[in-house]
């Protein structure tokens, strides 16, 4: 498999993952089904897709070649990447007024 394609791949990975949280009712979309799942929750279910977002990456960079070092920037730029791709299903969730 080509970098490029690994790199297209992860960041498609990333948004499905990012907006997960806000596409469904149940925990862990293995949990019981909820009328209204807490923000709490879905928050730390979206901490939670970070690291195994994360994971794949790390697990395609070492697939790749050697794994490069990273410092805390990396991680602050890439959990602030994971955020802003969740904008559309936190925007989805909470900001639309559906009529019914």
């Amino acid at each position: 498999m080509s970098m490029s394609l690994q790199i297209v791949i992860l960041v498609l990975l990333a948004i499905l993952a990012a907006n997960l949280p806000f596409a469904n009712q149940r925990i862990l979309l293995l949990g019981p089904h909820r009328e209204a799942k807490p923000l709490l929750w879905r928050l730390a279910e979206l901490v939670l897709l970070y690291f195994v977002v994360g994971g794949v990456g790390l697990a395609l960079e070492n697939h790749g070649g050697q794994i490069a070092p990273q410092g805390w920037e990396f991680y602050a730029v890439t959990g602030t990447m994971f955020v802003t791709l969740a904008f559309p299903g936190f925007v989805y969730r909470y900001l639309m007024h559906r009529q019914h």
